[in-house]
């Protein structure tokens, strides 16, 4: 897959395409519908298929301060769309200026003059141009002017719920990490370095992976997870700590994850974790050995949630 920054990047001669836009964080079901319907409109029509994004997040330059945490990091994105067999990701710098352009202006600047739209395929409730002022409805009648055809997907529902990026963040803000994952269709994920600590699961016989994650990562809520670790050399079974170590009067809150059946040093290492299910709410204990022994029932249930399919040597 190509990965393109800016219009600018679009090379010189670039043909038809189909073309689909959104935000797409988190990549979830419904956006996985969006993006397949693109790629099998394109391969049906012999064109490269073509997925436009936004960086930042569109919401942080109409609303400076928002802040809207992330469900995937920008390589994980790219990641999933390359996966739904997108051609190229074209990711647009989302500016001030840019959140100003009429719809019009929109449409012919990105889809007619540079990418050369055939076909754009969006969901439903896809907004575009200054103050949302475009809908899908005004994207047909721009495509007929321009010379491309305008499809809406109808959004995917789950058990009556509309699958968004929103409701997978009020998920994943709420420790539901098992309806997060049903609604992306994987486990939810969350990527940073491996720094030292305070050591101390090590001394309680439960050495820990302290995850620094970017500043508006969608960690879930407070609590114990059961979940894996994915290296480059393998996935590991885990156990993870989310909050603040009550019982040490912890002040930072921490991601920390214990990988199961693991002897070995992770400091420096760029890891993901993935989260499937959540075992119990964050505690305090009255002593180290109660702490402990409820982390022994913490890792057997983990173990109990995970299926093995792991590489613990690497």
């Amino acid at each position: 897959m190509q990965r393109w920054r800016g219009l600018e990047a679009v090379p010189s001669g670039w043909g038809r395409c189909v073309a689909t836009i959104g935000v797409f964080d988190g990549v979830h079901r419904g956006h996985q519908q969006i993006i397949s319907g693109a790629v099998r409109r394109a391969e049906a029509m012999a064109v490269p298929s073509v997925v436009i994004s936004f960086d930042p997040h569109p919401a942080e330059v109409v609303r400076p301060g928002s802040h809207p945490t992330a469900l995937t990091t920008a390589h994980h994105k790219a990641a999933l769309v390359e996966e739904l067999g997108a051609d190229v990701l074209c990711l647009l710098p989302f500016t001030l200026e840019f959140s100003r352009m009429s719809p019009k202006a929109f449409a012919h600047a990105v889809l007619v003059e540079r990418l050369h739209a055939a076909t754009v395929v969006v969901g439903d409730n896809f907004r575009f141009g200054h103050q949302a002022a475009g809908g899908v409805d005004s994207l047909v009648t721009l495509g007929a002017e321009f010379g491309f055809a305008a499809v809406g997907v109808p959004l995917l529902a789950d058990e009556g719920t509309t699958i968004s990026s929103t409701f997978v963040r009020s998920c994943v803000d709420a420790g539901d990490v098992g309806t997060a994952a049903r609604a992306l269709g994987r486990p939810h994920r969350v990527e940073g370095i491996v720094v030292r600590g305070d050591a101390r699961g090590r001394e309680l016989g439960f050495p820990t992976a302290n995850l620094q994650t970017s500043a508006y990562a969608a960690v879930p809520a407070d609590g114990v997870y059961a979940g894996y670790l994915e290296r480059r050399s393998g996935r590991l079974l885990a156990a993870i700590s989310i909050g603040t170590n009550p019982t040490f009067a912890g002040r930072e809150r921490r991601v920390e994850a214990y990988a199961l059946d693991f002897d070995g040093d992770l400091y420096g290492e760029q890891l993901a974790i993935d989260f499937v299910s959540r075992l119990r709410d964050t505690e305090k204990f009255d002593g180290i050995d109660s702490l402990v022994a409820q982390m022994h029932r913490d890792v057997a249930r983990a173990r109990a949630d995970l299926p093995v399919h792991t590489h613990p040597d690497g």
